[in-house]
């Protein structure tokens, strides 16, 4: 075919020993250093074109017209495609609710919405076609904020929708809500001895991955398609992609290109229908790579949030209510905004027992940029609040405010406010104790011999201070994210496990569909292949879907579901060689009693000596092959009504305290310390733990301090799309991360691990809000914090 830069990068074996507990090295990680790994956008064909798209310039309008001659015209230009083109009548898609047109149909929704697109022989070629195809734009008001969505007049963003949210919903351009009721607040009201209440506002977050959306699609002889994409889930992708295609799932072959980053960004389509509609289109391959102005369009965003909380305690520090309101802003189209409400519902009360509930989590239908999943999917925006509110309580009673959330931590056997018991390890104050008991960062560290040391100040190499205005504050907390997909998802995963001699020795082969997006789990698997089959060698496959299943890489779900699936898979692998063996030499044979010793006790190779030989022996000349689909224990939906029901599978904590100093004149930020303390369940690769949590904890301070989509309130267009305007922690913005791992296992989770990566994105962005109010005494109800809120000139 002529395809450079497949995935092919991690199908030679990784010859390290390490088992489960060891911190192995990445088999992509020399790659990725040196500049050798294949990313989706390096991927090339010779005889491939190039895809673009053309996006709306207005947030909400009808289409009055498109003329696309002028761009048909141009040499060079293979096709040009408009929603009338579209090959079959299934025309839209989405995770949840299939209300996202492949093409605008009559009317754009957001800024930014795919209206047309064009293959061409050169990117620049495409480029300057699309700019040539004129449409005709008639502008409707836009819906921007609960107000304006709700309000009588407001225009219906999706008129005549018919999914299964809208029975539950009070006003068509609500995606979904989700109450959650316990106990008797108005009653807990009125025991209460001090009252709490809080506005809060949450910014739109971006992913901010590094690798831009990218994907070659290449026509088949068959009259398929075969699509290598950058995406967290393939066989969502197919699904949603086959049916406006026209094709048979079969006929439309996907694998996983290289991913930079993904953080829930991927989760949704984004080019992967245009490039295989202009592939069959023209009969040639067509690639499309994002450049980053288009990939802030072209992506969900993490939903912006507006929350109201009022909680009461005791005057000995008890909770005595929570009374919420949680507005999500789900953008344009739905994504996976249901799930997202769930999330910030269910878990709107934080790691704390309090009896008495009202929660409503509700999320919008709007004209701002669509916004779904991403790391910490509705958790992240209600611990915001209700970390700033536990710092309210502590300091109305005058209590430590690591004190104060210990007393009302919960525990294993809590009650969660859904009516589901915590059965697993819940050590949230002792994860307070130990990051509370970590040595503090030396003060004034930014004074030297030779005068101060900017680069250790409030705006660095800037040069704004040499320390004078600057204050130090400390600030904690702590917050609950489950893990796994929730309320009654079918969530399982697939894994096909090989074992066979090649070269004298025995080797096993992992083929899953799990998207590697940079999480590291290639490692794992090879890790649990070399614990469970004590195999040496351990090939990966490239993640494609002529396997099963995987799921989708979010929900800190991937080593718990895929590693549960490869680790069932490696058992009933070790079982066949069992029998083979048995077949071929009997008990009676002394050499082989040793082997079979050691493969009942997942280690066949470890001892180095005739175990092995007599191993392969037994496999000469035949493979063991099995397929396993491994399902975690089952949830429940939550009740509509009451919110009651076993929602989520499992429960992952982390608490963090935040040191910064900040420069009270100037409104200046300099975060000296995220420390961390997190409950792993088990740390299947201790490296890659403390290095999902250090990421994490960046992803949090940045969203703290710097990092917004801004957009217009009143044209719903974005401000920002660049990296020039939306700031990302750099290395200088990157704190002293220290890390506490505590292993608690869940019983009921494979090696009793717990998911990692979400957790500490939950708790540092209160954590550094907490340490700011501490050194300004400012309220800050808002997140990013920018230096006008710190100096009164919002």
């Amino acid at each position: 075919m002529g395809t450079t830069g497949t995935p092919t990068n991690l199908t030679q074996g990784s010859r390290t020993s390490g088992g489960i507990g060891e911190s192995t090295l990445r088999p992509d990680g020399t790659l990725k250093v040196t500049g050798d790994f294949a990313y989706s956008s390096d991927m090339w064909h010779e005889d491939m074109l190039w895809g673009h798209i053309l996006r709306s310039p207005v947030a909400h309008a009808e289409i009055v017209s498109i003329d696309t001659s002028e761009a048909l015209a141009q040499p060079g230009v293979y096709a040009v495609m408009t929603y009338d083109d579209l090959p079959t009548d299934v025309r839209n898609y989405g995770l949840e609710i299939q209300d996202t047109p492949v093409l605008a149909n009559g009317r754009v929704r957001h800024h930014g919405e795919p209206v047309a697109i064009v293959a061409a022989d050169h990117p620049e070629t495409a480029r300057r076609a699309a700019a040539k195809i004129r449409v005709e734009y008639r502008e409707l008001p836009v819906v921007t904020d609960e107000a304006s969505a709700t309000a009588p007049d407001a225009p219906v963003l999706h008129p005549g929708r018919a999914d299964h949210h809208a029975p539950h919903v009070p006003h068509p351009n609500i995606v979904h809500r989700q109450p959650i009721l316990r106990g008797d607040v108005a009653e807990a009201r009125r025991r209460a001895d001090v009252i709490v209440e809080g506005e809060y506002v949450f910014g739109m977050q971006d992913q901010a991955f590094l690798g831009p959306e990218s994907g070659l699609a290449v026509p088949a002889e068959d009259g398929g398609v075969d699509l290598y994409i950058a995406t967290q889930w393939l066989h969502a992708d197919l699904r949603q992609i086959a049916p406006v295609l026209g094709l048979p799932e079969d006929k439309v072959r996907m694998t996983l290109a290289g991913v930079g980053g993904a953080f829930g960004g991927r989760e949704d389509l984004s080019m992967q229908i245009h490039a295989c509609l202009l592939a069959l289109r023209t009969g040639k391959p067509v690639k499309i790579v994002y450049n980053r102005f288009e990939s802030f369009f072209g992506h969900v965003h993490r939903h912006p949030a507006r929350l109201y909380y009022e909680h009461g305690a005791t005057r000995d520090g008890k909770l005595t209510h929570l009374k919420a309101r949680i507005v999500l802003d789900g953008g344009a189209y739905a994504s996976s905004s249901p799930a997202v409400v769930g999330n910030a519902a269910s878990l709107g009360a934080g790691p704390y027992v309090v009896d008495n509930v009202d929660i409503e989590a509700v999320a919008l239908y709007t004209n701002n940029p669509p916004c779904g999943a991403m790391r910490g999917f509705g958790a992240v925006q209600a611990c915001f609040a209700y970390e700033a509110q536990m710092d309210k309580l502590a300091a109305k009673l005058g209590m430590d405010p690591v004190e104060f959330r210990q007393l009302n931590a919960m525990e294993q056997g809590s009650l969660m406010p859904t009516g589901q018991v915590v059965d697993s390890p819940a050590p949230v104050a002792e994860l307070l104790r130990r990051v509370k008991a970590m040595p503090m960062p030396p003060e004034r560290q930014w004074v030297t011999t030779e005068g101060a040391d900017v680069r250790q100040l409030p705006g660095g190499l800037s040069n704004t201070t040499h320390g004078e205005g600057v204050v130090r504050g400390v600030g904690y907390a702590v917050g609950i994210k489950n893990v796994g997909f929730s309320e009654g998802f079918d969530d399982y995963s697939t894994a096909r496990v090989r074992m066979e001699v090649v070269g004298g020795e025995p080797v096993a082969t992992v083929h899953t569909a799990m998207a590697e997006v940079g999480q590291g789990g290639v490692t794992v698997h090879a890790q649990i292949a070399r614990t469970e089959l004590g195999v040496t060698q351990v090939t990966i496959q490239p993640a494609d879907t002529q396997v099963g299943s995987a799921g989708s890489t979010s929900a800190s779900r991937q080593t718990y579901v895929t590693g549960g699936a490869v680790k069932n898979a490696c058992e009933l692998v070790r079982e066949k060689v069992l029998e083979i063996g048995r077949r071929k030499f009997g008990s009676s044979h002394p050499a082989w009693a040793t082997a079979e010793l050691l493969l009942e006790g997942g280690k066949v190779v470890t001892d180095g000596g005739e175990a092995l030989a007599d191993l392969a022996d037994v496999l000469e000349g035949e493979a063991v092959e099995v397929e396993e689909v491994w399902r975690h224990r089952p949830t429940e939906p939550f009740d509509l009504r009451t919110g009651q029901g076993f929602g989520h599978v499992q429960y992952s904590f982390a608490a963090h305290r935040a040191v910064v100093e900040v420069d009270t004149e100037l409104g200046l930020v300099k975060v000296i310390e995220l420390a961390c303390a997190q409950d792993v369940g088990k740390a299947l690769n201790p490296l890659s733990v403390v290095g999902q949590i250090q990421g994490g904890t960046t992803q949090g301070l940045g969203m703290a301090v710097m990092e917004e989509i801004v957009v217009d309130p009143k044209t719903a267009k974005v401000r920002n799309p660049s990296f020039t305007d939306y700031l990302i922690p750099t290395i200088l913005d990157t704190p002293t991360i220290p890390v506490d791992v505590l292993e608690l296992a869940d019983e009921h989770a494979p090696y009793g691990l717990r998911g990692v990566g979400e957790a500490p994105t939950l708790s540092s962005t209160p954590a550094v809000l907490a340490a700011i109010r501490a050194a300004t005494g400012l309220a800050l109800d808002r997140t990013p914090v920018r230096p006008e809120h710190l100096t009164g000139t919002a």
